[in-house]
C-alpha cells in the first residue's frame, strides 16, 4: 500500500470530495443519485458531519492529493435510529485498488467502537460490488439482507446488499 494520511475532512478538502463524488453518480452504481450534486448541496452534506456521531475523514496519498473519504452518516431521520450509522466510503477512481478504502474503513470504525452515542453500522452496498462486499466481510461486518431491483441506474434495476456491524 502506498502511504497514506488518514484526517478529518475540512472545508478545503470540499471541492474533491465533491468530485469524487459526482464521478460515481455519473459514472458507476455505488450511488443511486442520477444527477450531480451542486458544491452548496455539498456543503450541507459536509456541515452535517463531524458533529455528533457522524465523523468525515479522508485519505490523503503520499502525493499530497485527497484520494477518498469515509462518513458516518445518519441511517434514518427517526430518533430512535440515533444510535445506527450508515457508513459511506468513495476512492477516485484513479486512485482505487490501493488499500484506501480500507485504511479509510479501519479508521472510521475505530472512531465509531470509540463513541458510546453509537451502536451500529450498517453499509448499504450495490449488488456486483464484490470488491467492497469482501472488505466489509473482513472487517467483522455480517450480511443482513438484499432488496431486490430498488433501484433503476443506467437503465438497469439493481438490487442492494445490506451489512452490518454491531460496535
Amino acid at each position: 500500500m502506498m502511504a497514506v494520511q488518514i484526517r478529518v475532512a475540512t472545508l478545503e478538502d470540499l471541492p474533491k470530495l465533491l468530485d469524487i463524488y459526482n464521478h460515481e453518480v455519473l459514472c458507476g452504481t455505488a450511488t443511486f443519485d442520477t444527477q450531480p450534486w451542486t458544491l452548496e448541496r455539498r456543503r450541507e452534506w459536509f456541515d452535517a458531519h463531524n458533529v455528533d456521531n457522524h465523523p468525515l475523514l479522508v485519505a490523503v496519498d503520499d502525493d499530497g492529493v485527497v484520494a477518498g473519504y469515509a462518513s458516518l452518516s445518519p441511517y434514518r431521520d427517526k430518533d430512535a435510529y440515533a444510535a445506527t450509522v450508515e457508513l459511506s466510503v468513495y476512492i477516485a477512481a484513479d486512485r482505487r485498488g490501493r488499500g484506501l478504502g480500507r485504511a479509510l474503513m479501519e479508521a472510521i470504525l475505530d472512531l465509531a467502537r470509540a463513541d458510546e452515542r453509537t451502536h451500529v453500522v450498517v453499509s448499504v452496498i450495490t449488488a456486483g460490488n464484490e470488491a467492497s462486499m469482501h472488505l466489509h466481510e473482513e472487517l467483522g461486518f455480517s450480511y443482513s439482507g438484499t432488496l431486490h431491483e430498488v433501484g433503476v441506474k443506467f437503465g438497469r434495476y439493481l438490487d442492494v446488499i445490506n451489512y452490518e456491524l454491531l460496535v
